[in-house]
């Protein structure tokens, strides 16, 4: 059985962990390396069961420890051509992965870690690249997409396949616009290259939700310009227009920015 828990959601740092009893991958590594082993310790899991790192893209607060996980705990760190070279570009990974360890991945061409089978797609950003993850295991597939622009046809076909979505519903868009941000961060939050506001991923998981799903958790929520109650709410009252009713039909958490979440089996 696996089990999936976030180690931490949000602008100060991005880390997912789907594992089972004997291994797990990361997804992102974007906490600082002494907060990650510290979740872990907390969790019982140690370091030397990771497998694999997937990053999605090389934004700080996605990659911040991936450098010290493959120089110093031996973990391969898999990431598109362009991601890594974009990691290789941060200042924040004084640690680079080199060697071995530096793995790159052709997106849409599918990819095995032990048991999982595990399919890279495009996701718009203002990254060197981003990609989100559908990851197989035991006739079931986890889903990941964050950091995206804008929905998108393959993102949509992603989400029809899944099990279970890890799905970015960054800001509100009045709080956003309303809020003390310059003008142009404005404009790179809710343009097609930056972040999905409540109401683009509610409606992106109403266009695209099957029987199949399961478990909804929102992520990347914004501090400034977002709560969890205004998030799950947006997401309900999108739901319902379409004849959907969340937590009856699949259930649909928030994932904190800096406490981890409880471990949830799949």
């Amino acid at each position: 059985m696996f089990k999936f828990i976030c180690l931490g959601s949000g602008s100060s740092g991005n880390s997912y962990l789907l594992f089972s009893e004997n291994y797990g991958i990361l997804i992102d590594a974007g906490i600082g390396i002494r907060i990650l082993k510290k979740h872990l310790r907390t969790l019982g899991f140690g370091l030397d069961r990771i497998k694999a790192v997937l990053i999605t893209h090389d934004h700080a607060d996605h990659i911040k420890a991936s450098g010290y996980l493959a120089k110093d705990y031996n973990i391969p760190v898999y990431a598109t051509h362009e991601v890594h070279q974009g990691i290789d570009r941060n200042y924040c990974v004084t640690t680079k992965i080199q060697g071995t360890n530096r793995v790159e991945f052709q997106k849409n061409v599918p990819f095995r870690i032990e048991d999982l089978e595990i399919l890279a797609f495009d996701v718009p950003h203002d990254s060197s690249d981003n990609v989100g993850y559908s990851i197989s295991f035991e006739g079931k597939t986890f889903c990941l997409i964050t950091d995206a622009g804008a929905p998108t046809l393959e993102m949509e076909e992603q989400i029809k396949n899944a099990d279970y979505l890890v799905l970015e519903s960054n800001h509100d868009t009045d709080m956003l616009m309303m809020g003390p941000y310059p003008a142009h961060l404005k404009g790179r939050i809710s343009g097609g290259r930056g972040h999905l506001s409540n109401r683009q991923a509610a409606e992106l998981l109403a266009r695209s939700v099957s029987e199949k799903m399961k478990q909804v958790w929102l992520c990347h929520l914004s501090e400034e310009n977002n709560h969890p109650e205004l998030a799950k709410k947006t997401v309900d009252s999108v739901l319902r227009s379409y004849g959907i009713i969340m937590n009856k039909d699949f259930r649909v958490d928030v994932l904190r920015r800096k406490i981890p979440s409880e471990v949830h089996e799949l």
